[in-house]
């Protein structure tokens, strides 16, 4: 009797394991670890997958909607990468306003780390530069063509933040210092231009305050002046000598008579030959009518040529003209006799080459 209990004991053991296998309840949990398993390597080959292109800039503008921060994912990486970054983007939790600004995705950057970086708001620095700029209209093109916003938004910023600092929209040009600057894509104008004004009072020291002021300028006027010697010669050796000449007219009470401040005044810098009809042009800019400096700088003054103003090595000229070789050099004179002979060899010059 013992031994068929224990034989039909082991047969019950068989079947329990065996409908073990069979029940719901198991096949539901290995489907549902299976496709666990399954998102989990498939979530993986999205988050692992990286940039395989060159640098881009994801750009995801103010009051997008979910679907727009998507697209522009998108657009920036691509169908098959940017709809991996836009879908782990919505899994992390991504909110449009938070995520509003721009992001460089880097050459082999993982997906994961672009849809983090864009779902916090991490945004990446932009580079503005700027280098011979001639008008401030110039100027907001290529600086709002780097940020979120237009070129009327950095005037009124100018307007607003400037114009409280003692600056007059004629001398806004010499705030802008040409140079490399970081900003957030989406910063404000206004603390884009309060930003660029703080670099231009720690480029103004006290040195270089004082250096203006023994020449018997302010800073506005030195920048002035730069510009109207930068606009002179491209050669950077002559800049010093240029600028001292128009230090010596002001000195003396004469007219600068700078033929670029009546290009500035006409409104075209590419002018080659000044004319009898130009120099009687009615505006403050034209310097054979006034006396004295113009309004402003007629460019934006390169920081070397403010310094080439400040400490522009003394000498007696009074007189420029541009060398008959147009080599971009000037011949100079103390007086008018001599300044006269190296106008009629530049005039000779221009008549023969045909230029009007």
């Amino acid at each position: 009797m013992e031994k068929k209990k224990q034989k039909t004991k082991g047969k019950n053991k068989k079947k329990g394991r065996k409908g073990l296998f069979q029940s719901p309840l198991f096949v539901i949990s290995t489907v549902g670890i299976a496709a666990v398993l399954f998102l989990a390597i498939w979530g993986a080959s999205y988050a692992f997958s990286s940039h395989g292109g060159e640098a881009v800039w994801v750009k995801i503008p103010g009051g997008a909607s979910e679907k727009a921060v998507k697209d522009s994912i998108i657009s920036a990486l691509g169908n098959g990468e940017g709809e991996k970054v836009a879908w782990l983007w919505s899994v992390m939790g991504g909110d449009p306003v938070t995520s509003h600004g721009a992001y460089r995705v880097e050459q082999g950057q993982m997906a994961w780390r672009t849809a983090r970086n864009i779902s916090r708001g991490r945004q990446t620095p932009v580079r503005v530069t700027w280098n011979n700029i001639r008008t401030m209209d110039q100027l907001a093109d290529v600086i709002s063509a780097n940020l979120d916003f237009g070129p009327d938004d950095l005037m009124a910023a100018c307007d607003s933040v400037l114009a409280p600092a003692g600056f007059s929209e004629a001398t806004y040009p010499a705030v802008f210092l040409p140079d490399t600057y970081e900003f957030y894509w989406v910063t404000p104008p206004a603390d884009v231009v309060r930003k660029i004004h703080e670099y231009y009072n720690s480029f103004w020291d006290t040195k270089r305050i004082k250096a203006a002021e023994a020449l018997g300028l302010t800073p506005q006027e030195a920048a002035t002046i730069a510009s109207i010697a930068e606009e002179e010669t491209a050669k950077s050796d002559e800049l010093p000598k240029v600028a001292r000449l128009y230090i010596n007219r002001l000195r003396k009470g004469m007219p600068l008579q700078a033929d670029p401040t009546v290009k500035f005044a006409i409104g075209d810098f590419s002018i080659k030959r000044i004319t009898g009809a130009m120099l009687a042009t009615e505006s403050p800019y034209n310097t054979y009518r006034i006396k004295g400096l113009p309004p402003g700088p007629i460019r934006i003054p390169s920081k070397k040529a403010i310094d080439a103003v400040l400490t522009a090595p003394e000498h007696d000229y009074i007189y420029m003209c541009a060398k008959e070789d147009f080599s971009g050099y000037h011949n100079f004179a103390r007086d008018y006799q001599t300044h006269i002979a190296n106008a009629r060899r530049y005039q000779a010059e221009l008549d023969r080459r045909q230029i009007h």
